[in-house]
C-alpha cells in the first residue's frame, strides 16, 4: 500500500476551468502538506484507466479533480476492478464541473482550499452504489449519484449543445427537447409490481441533486441501501414552465403526475422499437432494457 495520493485532473471540466485552476490547486495542496502524484486525463473515460492502474499500483487514496462525468469514470474504475482492498479506497473531490451535483448533497465546497482542507481530515462516508446491466451490450455501469431512462437520457444526448450555459445546461435541453420528444413503452418492475405504460422518464436516484441542482427524487437516501424512484408517464411543458421552482426545491415530486418508489432493484423493458437512451450521473452509456441493483455501502467518499 502507498501512503500516497493519486490526484487525477480532468483538464476539460467545467468548460476548461480544471485547466486553469490546476496551477492553483496543485500549489494548494502542497501548502496543505500533501504527498502525491498527478494525472491529466487526455481522451474520453481515460480517468477509469488512470484510477484502475494506479489501484495495481497499490495506491488507496484517489482525489478527483473535475465535475460529475470525472468521479463517474474513476468510480467505474474502482468498481470494474472490484479490488479486494476496496475497503481501505477512499475519494475525495475538488469540484471543478459545470453542474457539480454529487457534492450538493454533501456540501462540498467549490472554493478548491476548502475542499482541500475536507479531504485532508481523510473524514470519510461510505455510500451505496447502483450497477446497471444494460442488456444490448451486456454492459456494466456504475453509479454514485443518479441514473434515468427517457426523456432524462434524451436530454443528456442532446445536452452537450448547451455545455457553455454552466448548470442551467439540463434545464435549457430540457426545455427545449420537452415538445418534440416522443414517450416510450416501457415495462418496469421491482418489489413484485409491474407498470406497462408510456413513459416519460423514470429517474433512479440515490444522492439528492440532478441536473444542475434539480431535486428529482422524494427521499433520497445515499446510505439506506435503497433506490429512490421518480416515475412520470405525461408532463406538459406547461406545467414544467410553471414548477420550474419546484425542480430545484424539490416540491416537484409532490405533484400528481410524478409516482414515487422505494426499491433495492428495477428491472426495465423498453416494449417499442424507439432507441430509449440510458443516462448515468449525466452520462450517456447507453440504450434500450437494463437491470439496475444496488451495493451497499460500496464505496468511502471523503466529505465534511
Amino acid at each position: 500500500m502507498i501512503n500516497k495520493w493519486v490526484v487525477i485532473v480532468n483538464p476539460t471540466s467545467g468548460n476548461g476551468s480544471a485547466k486553469k485552476k490546476w496551477p492553483s490547486i496543485y500549489n494548494e495542496l502542497l501548502f496543505q502538506k500533501f504527498d502525491f502524484d498527478f494525472f491529466f486525463t487526455e481522451y474520453k473515460n481515460h480517468s477509469k484507466e488512470i484510477v484502475k492502474k494506479a489501484l495495481k499500483q497499490g495506491f488507496t487514496k484517489i482525489i478527483c479533480v473535475g465535475g460529475d462525468g470525472t468521479l463517474h469514470n474513476i468510480v467505474n474504475g474502482v468498481l470494474s476492478l472490484n479490488p479486494p482492498n476496496i475497503s481501505e479506497i477512499k475519494l475525495g473531490v475538488i469540484p471543478v464541473g459545470t453542474g457539480n451535483d454529487w457534492v450538493k448533497t454533501y456540501k462540498i465546497s467549490k472554493n478548491y482550499k476548502e475542499a482541500i482542507q475536507t479531504i485532508s481530515t481523510e473524514k470519510s462516508i461510505k455510500q451505496d452504489i447502483g450497477k446497471l446491466v444494460i442488456s444490448s451490450t451486456n454492459k456494466e455501469v456504475y453509479f454514485n449519484n443518479l441514473a434515468g431512462i427517457g426523456f432524462d437520457g434524451y436530454v443528456v444526448n442532446k445536452i452537450h449543445n448547451y455545455k457553455n450555459l454552466g448548470f442551467l445546461a439540463y434545464l435549457t435541453g430540457a426545455l427545449v427537447s420537452l415538445a418534440s420528444y416522443k414517450k416510450s413503452n416501457l415495462e418496469i418492475t421491482f418489489n413484485n409490481t409491474v407498470i406497462k405504460s408510456k413513459s416519460l422518464m423514470l429517474l433512479i436516484g440515490l444522492c439528492k441533486y440532478s441536473g444542475g441542482g434539480m431535486q428529482l427524487t422524494k427521499a433520497p437516501n445515499p446510505t439506506d441501501g435503497l433506490f429512490d424512484i421518480s416515475h412520470i408517464q405525461k408532463i406538459s411543458l406547461f406545467t414544467v414552465l410553471s414548477n420550474i421552482l419546484g425542480l430545484f426545491n424539490g416540491n416537484i415530486t409532490n405533484h400528481k403526475l410524478v409516482k414515487n418508489y422505494k426499491t433495492a432493484s428495477i428491472k426495465v423493458k423498453v416494449l417499442d422499437i424507439q432507441t430509449t437512451y440510458i443516462q448515468a450521473d449525466g452520462e450517456l452509456v447507453g440504450f434500450g432494457d437494463f437491470n439496475a441493483s444496488i451495493l451497499t455501502k460500496a464505496i468511502s467518499f471523503i466529505v465534511p
